[in-house]
């Protein structure tokens, strides 16, 4: 196991002991995306949301100068059906057994997807309307690999929109999903930039490896309202990169 890795495990279960459940986000402490409790404050919140405030690799960031490189291509095989659930901070799906991202030789689980409005992440100075995340972990590292999407307005995204019209209403409501493909939320080609990074939500913990799509996909702008309605602002700002390089594929 490369030392990198090792580290990562370490942070994972001492920084993010509840990464286990699909949320991969604080609980117990309440935090939202403003006032007293919004990102700014997130560190001082909870002790274990320490990284929040004093991690050096933190996530989103507004991606700019990204150096072309041979990184290996995305190969992505996930599967449809799940849960849906309203967690009180965005709509998020757990995702069906089975699905996989491998990047070169290594390969990760999906775990769960989820959205945010506007995009937490930037790309030179361009926000869009929405990102969705998909979050995969490595069984062996417990590292995580996340691969981020631009949702843009524009034709109807038969998966999106499936996914709109099951939105729980209230925090804490979950239901079944069936015949929902995610592979529909992902752009015709695949190339990406990467960068090592965060969680965008407490606990912060600096154990992803960002893959962030160029190119984005297009969804109804009705279907995005549905989400704004519940959710208009679950971004966190972007952060400073701190010498760290954003590679781009070819």
């Amino acid at each position: 196991m490369e030392r990198r890795d090792f580290l990562r495990g370490l942070a994972l279960l001492a920084a993010c002991p509840l990464c286990v459940k699909t949320a991969y986000a604080a609980e117990g402490v309440h935090w939202s995306y403003e006032g007293e409790a919004g990102p700014e404050h997130w560190g001082s919140l909870s002790k274990d949301n320490s990284a929040c405030a004093a991690g050096s690799q933190q996530s989103p960031l507004d991606i700019r100068d990204a150096v072309k490189a041979d990184i290996p291509d995305l190969a992505i095989d996930w599967k449809g059906g799940g849960t849906i659930l309203n967690n009180g901070h965005t709509i998020q799906v757990k995702a069906a057994p089975g699905g996989t991202l491998r990047r070169g030789d290594r390969t990760y689980d999906l775990v769960q997807y989820h959205f945010h409005a506007p995009s937490e992440h930037l790309v030179e100075g361009k926000s869009f309307p929405m990102e969705v995340h998909f979050v995969h972990k490595h069984a062996e590292t417990g590292a995580l690999g996340v691969f981020g999407v631009f949702l843009v307005p524009g034709v109807a995204n038969k998966t999106f929109a499936s996914l709109a019209a099951a939105f729980p209403q209230k925090a804490g409501e979950e239901a079944g999903l069936e015949g929902v493909d995610p592979s529909a939320l992902l752009p015709s080609a695949l190339s990406y930039w990467a960068y090592e990074g965060s969680l965008t939500t407490p606990p912060c913990s600096e154990i992803v490896d960002w893959m962030v799509a160029k190119n984005p996909v297009e969804v109804d702008p009705a279907d995005i309202k549905k989400f704004t309605a519940l959710y208009s602002m679950n971004a966190r700002p972007a952060l400073v990169t701190n010498r760290r390089y954003i590679l781009s594929s070819s």
